[in-house]
């Protein structure tokens, strides 16, 4: 099977869910798929995909796997009580097949159905893998060798971003398995593998955190609550924040002296990363912060040339890692399904992304998303 661990998905999910079980219990929310790219999805596969969840829904955490996330400080004995009673639940989602393309719905309380997204997204980027030649599993590990090579002479901080779009759990393994030998691997998205090979576990928030506040609160001071409600749940723990819900400049208005100053440091996920680099130390100066306490996470579609490249430019001016995901997990020769899952409701109300990329937006609601940019000012 894909997924025979529930401790196999990115780290954010884990941190979210606690946030989300202590502080919103009774919100409902919705989830939809969408594929960026051109691909003809077929009865087999979603026959597959449908399989390898039902498996999914079935597993349960096991003692060893709660002990170690009741080991990481900022998780609660309340949660891993939640978790030892956590079990998936089948009955929250409905994968379909329509004219080709593949349709998947995720619907339920916030903080049950918030665990599905990773691991269906690895189930079905693997369930694709499995449709074409094998020969791309040996081709993925010798490209990640070349690369690994010239990684060795060329270091900078680099973090594993890559379970969501992966060619199979098995290239993922070794390509952690690889990276936990180089002193610059600052640690690996996935848990499961963080754990296998005593890595650091890294993530936070992902765009859903956002997105919900701009139902649970009023929709002009969404930012400034998630931002808030974070920090309520973590203090200066997990002090990464995600800046592209609505755009980098709308970001940095609510950025206040106050958030600049307990968040560690900030996520680029859409737009020119150099663009976004140079407004958010702009914004530390006018504020009076010294950049070089702080931290900017890099994990939009890199490759490890470009990570380099903005490793040279900006670090001697404030702290950088590099989240690699496709170009580590899923570089085999055959182009990946470039595959997401975003929260669209939240108490049955339309939430939105507008990330500093266009085809990175996400609304199913037309109207609700011209008036979130009029409110914030977004072209």
């Amino acid at each position: 099977m894909i997924i025979d661990s529930l401790l196999d998905t990115d780290f954010y999910k884990i941190t979210m869910q606690q946030a989300v079980l202590h502080q919103f219990p009774s919100v409902q929310v919705e989830y939809e798929f969408k594929c960026r790219n051109d691909i003809k999805w077929t009865d087999y596969m979603v026959s597959r995909i449908r399989y390898e969840a039902e498996y999914f829904s079935k597993l349960r955490f096991k003692q060893d796997e709660l002990d170690y996330l009741a080991g990481i400080n900022y998780i609660k004995k309340d949660y891993i009580d939640f978790l030892k009673l956590y079990q998936p639940d089948l009955s929250h989602i409905s994968i379909n097949l329509v004219n080709g393309e593949l349709k998947i719905n995720i619907k339920g309380p916030w903080f049950l159905t918030i665990y599905w997204e990773v691991p269906l997204l690895a189930i079905i980027s693997e369930v694709y893998s499995l449709c074409n030649d094998r020969f791309y599993f040996e081709a993925g590990k010798e490209r990640l060798d070349k690369k690994l090579e010239w990684f060795g002479e060329n270091p900078f901080q680099l973090s594993d971003f890559g379970t969501r779009r992966r060619y199979s759990a098995s290239l993922h393994d070794y390509c952690v398995s690889k990276l936990s030998k180089y002193k610059s691997f600052v640690g690996t998205s996935n848990v499961y593998l963080a754990r296998k090979y005593n890595v650091k576990v890294v993530g936070t928030q992902a765009h859903e955190w956002c997105q919900a506040h701009q139902v649970l609160f009023p929709l002009p001071d969404f930012q400034k609550e998630a931002l808030n409600s974070w920090v309520k749940e973590y203090g200066t723990d997990l002090g990464i924040a995600l800046t592209d819900t609505i755009g980098i400049n709308s970001f940095l208005k609510d950025f206040s002296p106050y958030f600049a100053t307990v968040y560690s440091g900030l996520r680029q996920d859409s737009g020119d990363p150099e663009v976004w680099a140079d407004k958010v130390l702009a914004h530390y100066d006018k504020l009076g912060i010294d950049a070089r306490t702080k931290t900017l996470v890099f994990s939009d579609g890199l490759d490890f040339c470009k990570a380099k490249q903005l490793s040279y430019k900006y670090c001697l001016y404030i702290k950088c890692l590099f989240g690699i995901g496709t170009n580590i997990t899923n570089d085999t020769g055959l182009t990946p399904p470039n595959i997401v899952i975003k929260m669209t409701k939240c108490n049955g109300q339309p939430v939105a992304k507008i990330s500093d990329s266009p085809g990175k937006s996400m609304c199913e609601d037309a109207e609700y998303l011209n008036y979130l940019r009029k409110v914030f000012d977004v072209k």
